[in-house]
């Protein structure tokens, strides 16, 4: 789970203009810090099956948000992939 400061920091840093949070960037940005987080806590217990549903829906969200990104600006698009380092 995220804190409060940490979404506010990924906010800032992926923010398209000054008010922004709920831009594609900033989702995408906001849901793979959010998928790390539960990728390490499924390391450490196995059988969370209820956390594994919830990263699935999260991976599957941000797939669909990337999917968008491409298609509506693609240089934003690059750009994105290369600063979360996504395939």
């Amino acid at each position: 789970m995220l804190s409060k400061r940490q979404k506010e920091n990924i906010i800032t840093k992926y923010a398209t203009h000054k008010n922004d949070t709920g831009s594609p960037q900033v989702q995408i940005a906001i849901l793979t810090s959010e998928i790390a987080d539960l990728t390490s806590h499924l390391r450490e217990h196995k059988k969370d099956h209820s956390s594994r549903r919830g990263l699935l829906r999260k991976v599957n969200e941000r797939r669909r948000l990337l999917k968008y990104l491409e298609r509506e600006d693609v240089k934003g698009h690059k750009k994105l992939k290369e600063a979360l380092k996504l395939k």
